[in-house]
């Protein structure tokens, strides 16, 4: 099992990039952080790989696949904002559109 750790290791075997730190943000990536963690952070992390009641956002945009197994992109992400997926309640209802595209920039960053 050590082997193949530091095998990984040596291959460059990561999940994913780590997210921009809070201190690079720009303006409206802040401000879809501070949306985050009114809306989101209760059922998702953002920042560590861990699942709350809902998946951790880390890398979200990084994969391919969102854990629903839809593409990773703008439209379905928003799509399941505001209609919501499975166990996750619809939230858009609760933001404007300037939250929403806000929040989206964010998650970009992660």
């Amino acid at each position: 099992c050590l082997l193949l750790m530091l095998a990984c290791a040596l291959a460059g075997c990561k999940s994913v990039p780590p997210p921009t730190p809070l201190s690079q943000l720009n303006p409206q990536q802040m401000h879809g952080h501070d949306v985050f963690q009114t809306h989101c952070s209760a059922c998702h992390y953002d920042r560590r790989d861990a699942a709350l009641p809902g998946p951790s956002l880390l890398g979200v945009y990084k994969k391919a696949y969102l854990p629903s197994g839809a593409p990773a992109n703008d439209d379905r992400v928003t799509a399941t904002i505001m209609h919501g997926h499975g166990l996750m309640p619809a939230v858009g209802n609760d933001m404007d559109q300037q939250d929403i595209d806000d929040l989206l920039a964010y998650l970009h960053t992660l």
